[in-house]
């Protein structure tokens, strides 16, 4: 496919991240994915946390439940404080650093209303302003109105706010037959896209799992997985996925070569080995092979609902992404590789 951005995946993707999506204002999102189920004829429900549940019955019904989850929510910043000229003050929302977003505008949720605002890290004409580092308490976002307006359109402490959909991407680089191709962000719209391609697949081709299969659009887990536990505790899978992306910081055995990746360990726990082996397997029947990689500082939905007690057996996948929690870059290819490797776990998977 010369036009990349017909790409199947890459049209989910631009619908996806149409709409903004920080931790606690997933609805959007969600229903954009409501939209999609529906037009396949999908039947699927939405919990009181606020995650979109599809459950598919297995062959074998006395069989345990196995969850697939993709988080729906995107790194944010969140307004703490309101100032007098209706400058805000803000925090990061899960793993957005300054120095990965950088001055630009940003959109901020209000209970009744979206206001523009522009993320402000101050002036470059200091002594020092080559080195000076910045984080969080010295950036403004500058709103341009009163704080009485900002009250009329609900924004207050606990807002959030994610960039603006202009300039999100995708871009594609390089080779048109397999470029690279780079968004803020894909994490998880990329995971939500696999599962919606491997939901539409079963569909069309009658595909039935041998366990009872719930497929998961989770909330809040970018600020500690606050629905797939949730979600777990109360449906008490044994076995928990998550499709995600896998980050490359320094030193990670990884490559954008369009191979999935797959977790081996993280700060939080190992993952299963059995469940490994299950996922290579099927990854090779779907013509790629899986690159295993340990983590010491990341944490996905399966460990911390393992971490949480709410899975016996745990795993994790998807696409390798470079320049994690900022402006990602992922080979084409690897979107379709993921989405073939759920396929043919789904269709074969006996453990």
């Amino acid at each position: 496919m010369n036009d990349a951005s017909q790409h199947p995946a890459i049209r989910l993707f631009v619908d996806l991240l149409a709409v903004p999506a920080p931790p606690g204002r997933e609805e959007q999102l969600a229903g954009v994915i409501c939209d999609k189920l529906d037009g396949w004829g999908i039947t699927h429900q939405v919990d009181p946390a606020g995650n979109v549940l599809v459950r598919i019955e297995g062959q074998e019904p006395e069989a345990s439940l196995c969850c697939l989850a993709a988080h729906m929510d995107e790194i944010a910043v969140v307004v703490n404080r309101v100032e007098p000229d209706g400058t805000l003050r803000v925090e990061r929302l899960g793993g957005l650093h300054p120095w990965k977003l950088g001055e630009g505008p940003i959109q901020i949720l209000g209970d009744c209303e979206t206001v523009l605002g522009i993320v402000s890290l101050g002036s470059g004409h200091v002594p020092g302003a080559a080195s000076q580092v910045v984080t969080w308490q010295e950036a403004r976002v500058l709103t341009g109105v009163s704080p009485e307006r900002l009250a009329v359109a609900g924004v207050r402490p606990g807002s959030t706010a994610v960039p603006i959909r202009e300039g999100r991407g995708p871009f594609f680089l390089g080779d048109a037959t397999d470029p690279l191709v780079a968004a803020w962000t894909f994490d998880d719209r990329m995971g939500v896209v696999a599962l919606l391609r491997l939901l539409e697949t079963m569909t069309r081709e009658s595909i039935r799992p041998r366990r009872p299969t719930l497929v998961a659009f989770t909330v809040h887990e970018e600020d500690g997985s606050f629905g797939a536990k949730a979600l777990a505790l109360r449906e008490q899978p044994e076995v928990f996925i998550a499709l995600d992306g896998c980050p490359m910081p320094p030193g990670a055995p990884l490559l954008l070569d369009g191979r999935p990746g797959v977790w081996s360990k993280d700060r939080l726990a190992p993952y299963d080995h059995r469940l490994l082996g299950a996922l290579g397997a099927a990854a090779r029947r779907a013509g790629t092979e899986l690159q295993p990689v340990v983590y010491d500082t990341a944490a996905s939905d399966a460990s911390l609902v393992y971490a949480a007690g709410g899975a016996y057996r745990i795993a994790c996948f998807g696409h390798v992404r470079d320049n994690s929690h900022g402006f990602e870059v992922s080979r084409l290819s690897v979107f379709d590789n993921v989405w073939r490797t759920l396929v043919e776990f789904v269709r074969g998977w006996e453990d």
